[in-house]
């Protein structure tokens, strides 16, 4: 087998993680924050150390802005919602994935309006065009990192510089980036970064977290126990405990903070090193077969180990059950929760085959995967 679904799910995990996940099942177990017994007391240090651990990772100040969530989109959902009223804009791109596009449309209904700037043919945002589209009642920019389609990396350095010049919250979607791209909440200037457990910080499935800035004030989307100030009625103003109502999933947590150590001790640059030397030769591989067409940047200096492409007269979800059924290749086919990417590349409807390689795959699978696309092009 050969799993290049990584944008979706990396795969394997660091064996770490598997070790950390199995002792918090197995000798933990308990509920963090919600007893003073010592299984309790190791639970919540399990989840103090996870956000310690990433407030490392992204140069946050204070690891009690982050806040865990089951995924990305709850983290996107809580970071939209629970900023935007009735009047306020909000601007986007034509890339982002429906985890951003349909809160926004939902909030549309309740008198939100949304701007969503085009990207180019290659899905890279223009700063420019989103200065252009700046008005005095916009709110939010709300922007994806790297696009979950094409790869296709945009300049949140500069979109970051343009939001804070003109006192706009700046939410970034990093799923396709945290762990594998160098992120600065401060050199940035991001407001808000919603992230993925399981993507590139080596996490488990069902884990995320968004980061809040002190500059924003959120209204919390979900409502509960929060294991303190339990006489109240209402959520408590501090963090994280605001956004964290209900029993925090302690495994998963351990196991990313687990997997965040892991970037950590590895080292952004190297995995983002043997990422794209992996995606450079697929690209140039693919692209020197007859009938494939290779979509995004085809570069790797402007895109992530993402590689969108389709075959002249085939179904890309055909292609993707050869690669599976024929050549025990794990690829993704279709539109990949984001249709309005592949309305800005040309490949809306039908999509277009997706491979993602990772960390943990090799130079000798790419190859394989290459000369797999070649022999369903002959077929």
């Amino acid at each position: 087998m050969i799993y290049f679904d990584n944008a979706a799910t990396t795969f394997p995990k660091p064996e770490e993680v598997y070790r950390k996940v199995d002792h918090i099942m197995r000798s933990v177990g308990a509920n963090p924050g919600r007893s003073g017994h010592r299984m309790a007391l190791e639970a919540n240090r399990i989840i103090l150390d996870a956000r310690d651990s990433i407030a490392r990772l992204f140069n946050i100040e204070d690891s009690s802005r982050i806040v865990f969530t089951s995924n990305t989109t709850e983290a996107l959902n809580i970071g939209i919602k629970g900023l935007l009223r009735p009047g306020d804009h909000a601007i986007t791109s034509s890339m982002e994935h429906n985890s951003v596009v349909r809160p926004l449309k939902a909030l549309e209904k309740t008198g939100v309006e949304c701007a969503r700037v085009r990207c180019s043919s290659e899905g890279i945002l223009s700063p420019e065009d989103v200065r252009a589209a700046i008005r005095p009642g916009t709110r939010l920019i709300a922007i994806t990192h790297a696009s979950n389609v094409t790869g296709s990396i945009n300049p949140i350095l500069e979109i970051g510089a343009i939001a804070r010049e003109k006192g706009i919250v700046f939410l970034v979607d990093a799923a396709q980036t945290a762990g594998m791209l160098p992120i600065d909440v401060e050199r940035d200037n991001i407001d808000m970064l919603a992230c993925p457990g399981h993507k590139g910080l080596f996490g488990l499935q069902g884990t995320g977290f968004l980061y809040i800035s002190p500059s924003v004030q959120l209204e919390p989307i979900k409502y509960g126990g929060t294991g303190g100030n339990s006489e109240m009625d209402t959520m408590p103003d501090t963090l994280p405990e605001r956004f964290e109502a209900g029993t925090m999933n302690t495994p998963g947590i351990g196991g990313l903070g687990e997997g965040v150590e892991f970037v950590l001790r590895v080292g952004i640059d190297k995995i983002r090193s043997h990422e794209a030397n992996l995606t450079d030769r697929l690209i140039k591989g693919l692209m020197e077969i007859k009938g494939v067409t290779v979509y995004g940047p085809g570069d790797t200096n402007r895109q992530m180990a993402v590689v969108a492409f389709n075959i002249t007269g085939k179904d890309p979800s055909d292609v993707g059950f050869v690669l599976d059924s024929s050549f025990g290749i794990m690829a993704r086919a279709g539109l990949h929760c984001a249709p309005d990417a592949h309305r800005t590349i040309g490949t809306f409807p039908q999509g277009t085959v997706r491979l993602s390689p990772g960390y943990f795959n090799t130079m000798e699978e790419v190859d394989f995967v290459i000369d797999a696309v070649r022999k369903i092009c002959s077929i």
